[in-house]
């Protein structure tokens, strides 16, 4: 593994990552060429429209599915570098304990057959089998505690629980390994606005105490401010912008950018709204536009926006895919009461 290279702050490396659907002759590049670096400790928010590719990046990440190009690195517990998408079997699984995923549904992503107790210690049977049934059961106990359930509840079925509730039993199955790092795919876009205040704040209080690794996937950029160290902007398939979250608010380099930041609501009647409508609809990825992938909709398209694509590059210590981003004066998510 001596080829396999990161900085030594970091926990993820993700390399020029690829993933093509192919179907009879037709192709769709759910994500193309995305690469960026996660340190220990911190949350990264991955945001996009729905379609852009984000969850199925997430999935590659974790090997739910194959990605069709690129590298995944991964820096174990025991410090070998290991690339998550051609290492063996073998030790994948004993890298899937390091890292867990909460899903997006907390309806259809919990067994309707299994109590509390059962869904929690799942995978301690798979990856403890011979662990002994109250050593699971007070580990259970713990972290359903931990995450804020009541354990009282622990041999109830998830019908008998609100989507919040229901929420926390998945957080506390992905927490019940121990893991390092936590790939949450849209975790808190199912509840309602006061649910997920208290579902980010556990997420939070959880990364604090447990010293977590989140890739925090979702299209609300209201959450991701709220939680995220760095965000990446992906566009169909494509990732567009990538900084820190506070540069990247306060003054967006890609045209996408803007346009999502545009319309993010604000808690406030007397503030009015400034969106900047995107024109058009989403290309087909099976079928994407030459050049810039977003030259269609953009109100700054120019002639090289249409015939050469632009690469991800640095401009003021940050990543962008436009070629007038050091030109443009672009406005950021701000607004005076």
């Amino acid at each position: 593994m001596s080829n396999l290279e990161m900085a030594p702050a970091s926990i993820l490396k993700v390399e020029h990552i690829h993933k093509r659907f192919t179907s009879k002759n037709i192709c769709v590049r759910a994500v193309t060429d995305v690469s960026f670096e996660v340190k220990a400790g911190e949350t990264i928010g991955i945001v996009g429209e729905s379609g852009c590719g984000k969850t199925t990046l997430g999935r590659c990440i974790v090997r739910a599915i194959h990605a069709s190009e690129g590298k995944v690195l991964y820096r174990a517990e025991d410090g070998q570098i290991d690339d998550l998408i051609t290492v063996d079997k073998e030790r994948m699984k004993k890298i899937r304990k390091e890292i867990q995923m909460i899903f997006q549904d907390p309806y259809s992503s919990l067994d309707p057959r299994m109590t509390v107790t059962d869904i929690i210690s799942e995978p301690l049977k798979a990856n403890y089998p011979k662990m002994p049934k109250a050593d699971r059961e007070k580990l259970v106990v713990d972290i359903a505690a931990k995450v804020g359930l009541n354990t009282s509840y622990l041999k109830r079925y998830p019908h008998a629980f609100s989507g919040g509730q229901r929420q926390r039993i998945g957080i506390a199955r992905a927490l019940i390994l121990n893991p390092r790092i936590i790939v949450c795919d849209e975790a808190v876009s199912a509840l309602d606005v006061s649910i997920q205040a208290q579902i980010i704040n556990l997420l939070k209080d959880l990364q604090r105490d447990m010293h977590l690794t989140y890739l925090f996937i979702s299209h609300d950029l209201s959450v991701v401010e709220h939680i995220s160290n760095r965000v990446g902007v992906m566009y169909l398939g494509r990732m567009v912008e990538y900084a820190p979250t506070e540069a990247l608010f306060s003054k967006p380099l890609h045209p996408y950018t803007e346009a999502l930041l545009s319309a993010v609501p604000v808690a406030d009647p007397d503030v009015q709204m400034d969106r900047i409508p995107l024109k058009g609809e989403i290309p087909n990825p099976a079928n994407p536009p030459s050049g810039c992938y977003f030259h269609e909709r953009c109100r700054y398209c120019q002639q090289k926006c249409i015939d050469e694509a632009p690469a991800l590059r640095e401009v003021d210590g940050r990543s962008v895919a436009c070629h007038f981003a050091d030109e443009l004066t672009l406005r950021g998510f701000h607004y005076e009461s």
